[in-house]
């Protein structure tokens, strides 16, 4: 009963404070906290609820520092640092966390590798003795390694076997090649064949240190008895010599023309693609102005994609745009899928679309919609404790700042008419993108002939 309750709880709690009654949105600043080893910690406390979350974010630990050969190693190495540890094998650390009912977990995304702990206040001291377990003492078994490498392979296989799932990884590799954030985190599976046990061991060697390390604490729980707590398990963790310096990614690949890739696969009875181009990287001074001007073309559902293609004209599900940005660079994606027997009307609705935001602009009762609703809608997102503890971490790491989000939002209330068409003019693509597409080539290729000159691979190709 008491496991039942204590999930119950937590589960409760979460969801409550990420949907809030309305109320002014500030993210306060956190106070700055070292540890002897290096570590840096940002802590808040809330004592709303009984409650303790805790991020942290360890820089080269991602998949754009593995590597080329050894491509879904970061990823590989952060599912098996929760794998067995030379105190616990992988189902005790999974029991011991469900006992609790906390959440635990550690991946890795392009720039770094992020963990995640949350639970009731009283068992906060045990959960952060099992994350510095497993950050400090995993064994990286040969058994639980083939078995997960394993896994990745057969999860490869069925993403293949869904145009939906496989137009990204698809998109991806043709957007960037073999630049560092071309890597998928899946990894390919000529890629996992070369991986050893003793490769990702070193992998973790190389690039999981403490004084790469920022974390975030939010939650129930004094300042003193926090740094009691992590002093005793983080605060453990040390890694012997000096770091070697963490290599600069190269400057990202810009389309020059069009780059078309269509992907057959025979039994496909629709067609996904993706089109994207250059963005900007995170924390550029356009992004409030992109934001207005991108949750117009397609960044919700009453945006000019998903209205023209869904409600209008019954082409699709959904359609929709976004940003992705990176310290160093971004891009601008959009997406969608139909019929096989429709994608050509798709496409060219979808350029018309774009090509009118660049040309005309938008209405500014639009504009004002848009300001509106991005601010209505920012405050959820940074309301309950994990929320905030992944802002600190990641305004931390990325050196922005924690009034960031205030700057972000009076220029979001500031923007005009006169901006939001420049961004679509600086942002939406013209002449220079790349455009993949997977579906059955023998129905959809005569659609495609219009846009130029396709390059084109079966989906049974090796890898993606």
């Amino acid at each position: 009963m008491k496991r039942f309750s204590a999930a119950a709880i937590l589960a409760i709690i979460v969801l409550v404070s990420a949907y809030p009654g309305e109320c002014a949105f500030k993210l306060p600043s956190p106070e700055k906290v070292a540890l002897k080893n290096g570590l840096t910690l940002f802590y808040f406390k809330n004592v709303d609820y009984p409650l303790i979350s805790f991020r942290m974010l360890v820089r080269g630990a991602g998949s754009a520092f593995e590597p080329g050969e050894f491509e879904g190693m970061a990823a590989l190495t952060a599912e098996l640092l929760q794998k067995g540890t030379a105190k616990t094998d992988a189902a005790a650390i999974a029991e011991a966390v469900d006992f609790m009912g906390a959440r635990f977990d550690i991946s890795a995304g392009s720039e770094n590798a992020s963990i995640m702990a949350e639970s009731l206040s009283e068992h906060f001291p045990r959960l952060m003795e099992i994350a510095a377990d497993c950050l400090m003492n995993s064994l990286f078994k040969e058994d639980e390694f083939a078995k997960e490498r394993s896994k990745r392979i057969d999860n490869i296989k069925a993403i293949k076997d869904n145009p939906g799932s496989a137009v990204r990884p698809y998109f991806t590799k043709a957007y960037f090649g073999a630049h560092p954030m071309g890597h998928l985190a899946s990894g390919t599976e000529s890629s996992l064949k070369k991986m050893t046990a003793s490769g990702v061991k070193d992998f973790y060697k190389k690039y999981y240190r403490p004084e790469r390390a920022i974390a975030a604490v939010v939650g129930n729980i004094e300042k003193a008895k926090l740094i009691e707590v992590l002093e005793a398990t983080l605060g453990r963790w040390n890694v012997p010599g000096p770091a070697a310096p963490l290599p600069v990614p190269p400057n990202f690949p810009k389309p020059k023309g069009k780059k078309l890739v269509l992907i057959d696969k025979p039994d496909a009875t629709q067609a996904y693609w993706i089109l994207g181009a250059p963005g900007y990287p995170l924390g550029d001074k356009i992004t409030p102005q992109a934001d207005v001007m991108n949750t117009l073309i397609g960044g919700r559902f009453t945006s000019w994609l998903s209205t023209e293609l869904r409600i209008k004209r019954g082409l699709t599900y959904g359609a929709s745009s976004y940003f992705q940005t990176w310290s160093i660079d971004g891009l601008f994606a959009a997406s969608s899928y139909t019929k096989n027997d429709k994608i050509g009307e798709m496409l060219d609705i979808t350029f018309d679309l774009l090509k009118k935001a660049r040309r005309e602009g938008f209405a500014a009762e639009e504009v004002e919609s848009s300001r509106n609703y991005l601010q209505g809608q920012f405050p959820q997102r940074l309301e309950s404790n994990g929320s905030k503890a992944g802002a600190y971490a990641m305004l931390a790491f990325f050196n922005l700042g924690f009034d960031y989000y205030d700057r972000y939002l009076a220029k979001v209330q500031a923007a005009s008419r006169a901006e939001a068409k420049a961004a679509a003019v600086k942002l939406l693509p013209e002449t220079d993108f790349v455009l993949v597409v997977v579906g059955k080539a023998a129905e959809i290729r005569k659609q495609l002939e219009k846009y130029g000159t396709w390059t084109e691979k079966k989906i049974t190709d090796p890898d993606f």
